[in-house]
């Protein structure tokens, strides 16, 4: 079934709509979760909390892409366990340390006039990464939005840990001048 199709069972209340988007997508949500959480258990619970959490959000809203939609609530339900729990004894640090190189050049705190300005920096951001080249925007697609390890990356690129490491730098740095020349304030 097809991300059309099971947004239109959301969208007649069918809850068959939970069942189809498990089946297409809970393998992806799972995967999204226990990179986070490192939790097999707490993983699942977290997937299983999205699933009602698109019932919730389909309608009002109609995602693009169901795939999307869901791996970002999962993503941010896991952050928000993670947070909850020892962010060190559970995940080894490692998303507050990705978190932490990503707030050199993005800024974590909302005002409203933020608020306003989020789907140009939203835009801003895919511009930057549709700029990149395949491997580099893989690589930081999987630091920052799945939130791997340098180790992790550095096995899955066939990289050196400094070489990750370096490539990561260097990709901050032209996010930041991107986000300033889009005359973003960081």
């Amino acid at each position: 079934m097809d991300d059309t199709a099971i947004i239109e069972l959301y969208l007649a209340r069918d809850q068959q709509a939970i069942q189809a988007t498990a089946q297409q997508y809970g393998a992806y949500c799972t995967r999204v979760a226990r990179g986070i959480l490192n939790d097999q258990g707490a993983a699942e619970e977290c997937v299983n909390d999205a699933w009602l959490k698109c019932w919730q959000s389909i309608p009002p809203q109609r995602p693009r892409s169901l795939k999307h939609f869901a791996g970002r609530i999962v993503r941010n339900l896991a952050l928000s366990a993670l947070r909850g729990a020892s962010a060190q004894k559970r995940g080894g640090g490692q998303v507050q340390l990705a978190l932490d190189e990503l707030a050199e050049c993005v800024s974590g705190g909302e005002t409203p006039e933020g608020a306003l300005d989020r789907k140009a920096f939203r835009e801003a951001l895919d511009g930057f990464l549709a700029a990149l080249p395949e491997a580099q925007r893989s690589l930081f697609l999987r630091r920052y939005w799945y939130l791997d390890s340098v180790e992790q990356l550095a096995k899955r690129y066939g990289m050196s840990k400094t070489q990750v490491t370096t490539t990561l730098y260097r990709l901050r740095g032209k996010l930041r001048t991107h986000l300033e020349q889009e005359g973003f304030e960081l």
